[in-house]
């Protein structure tokens, strides 16, 4: 009880707080008060929680407001299932989705041999790739791993950077060093990346290409160019998975070019073996203010005028 209720009784405030029903803890025994569609609901938000614990999980605050979450949305997925589903365990900690379209689109990897996450910023869309990415290496199911992004500067002209090529496009590629070193002993990736294994690169060294037996992903993938986009589709090889993420309302291309991951959702569209895994905000998993930083962009967003890359102005209330 001490575990479903959590120390000092957090998550039974946050279950007060987040159910309609009444709930009042005895002992052992936890009786629920309310409306039969109250209870039933508080019921099953109950089971969850108890059923993630029997598999040797622990709750947290984060857990238990998730379950609630996707409790709500009366999916046809349980929550303890998406919530139990490992993918990979470095150092004592295990990396698992952490809602249902995290979960889609980690099942859509391994169906799937290119895979589209598109979503706002905090979804997991490069994290999660990059740990199906050291899963399948550590399987055999791949011998390398490329990781690529372009190099677009976000906003800010950062002008002619000091030093070696590595150290010039080291900011641009540094997210991808980071999520790497979450999820592989940092005293290995030296090595992984001397030897080959692990390779991180620039956008623009794929062209002439042939990735054979590889887990490709390419990051920021709003910031390419249809030509580009094109360009990296085409180096997929034999024996090869690629993964590509990106915001697609984060574009930073400069003079309105048209961006390759806008353009490609409509041309890829029905293509066999490809798919596109739609993330919202209601998948962030950053801080909680994130998800709702990004949902009031989107309210904004959406009630303005706005101009598409080829500059042509729109009114999203004109009838």
């Amino acid at each position: 009880m001490v575990n479903v209720l959590g120390p000092r009784d957090e998550f039974l405030r946050i279950l007060e707080c987040e159910l309609e029903a009444d709930l009042h803890v005895r002992g052992n025994e936890v009786t629920l008060r309310g409306t039969p569609d109250q209870v039933v609901f508080a019921q099953e938000v109950l089971t969850e929680l108890i059923t993630i614990l029997r598999t040797g999980q622990g709750l947290t605050a984060e857990t238990v407001e998730r379950v609630v979450t996707m409790s709500e949305a009366h999916e046809q997925v349980a929550p303890a299932e998406v919530l139990t589903q490992n993918i990979l365990s470095n150092r004592g900690k295990t990396i698992r989705p952490k809602t249902l379209n995290q979960k889609r689109y980690v099942d859509a990897i391994d169906q799937h041999t290119v895979v589209f996450g598109i979503g706002p910023a905090g979804t997991g869309k490069t994290y999660l790739a990059m740990a199906k990415a050291v899963q399948a290496l550590q399987a055999k199911q791949v011998n390398r791993i490329i990781l690529t992004r372009p190099a677009i500067e976000a906003g800010e002209k950062l002008g002619f950077l000091p030093g070696t090529l590595n150290d010039k496009i080291d900011p641009y590629l540094r997210p991808l060093y980071d999520a790497l070193h979450d999820m592989v002993d940092p005293e290995s990736v030296p090595k992984l990346l001397t030897a080959g294994t692990i390779e991180v690169a620039p956008l623009a060294y794929m062209r002439g290409r042939s990735l054979n037996d590889a887990f490709i992903i390419l990051d920021e993938a709003q910031n390419t160019s249809m030509e580009q986009m094109k360009m990296f589709l085409t180096r997929l090889g034999f024996g090869s998975k690629m993964v590509v993420t990106g915001d697609v309302t984060q574009v930073d291309l400069p003079g309105g070019q048209l961006s390759g991951l806008r353009a490609v959702q409509h041309i890829l569209d029905g293509v066999a073996d490809i798919t596109f895994c739609q993330l919202t905000n209601h998948d962030v998993v950053r801080h909680k203010l994130v998800g709702r930083i990004v949902a009031a962009y989107d309210r904004y967003e959406t009630a303005q005028p706005h101009e598409d890359e080829r500059g042509q102005r729109h009114d999203r209330f004109r009838r």
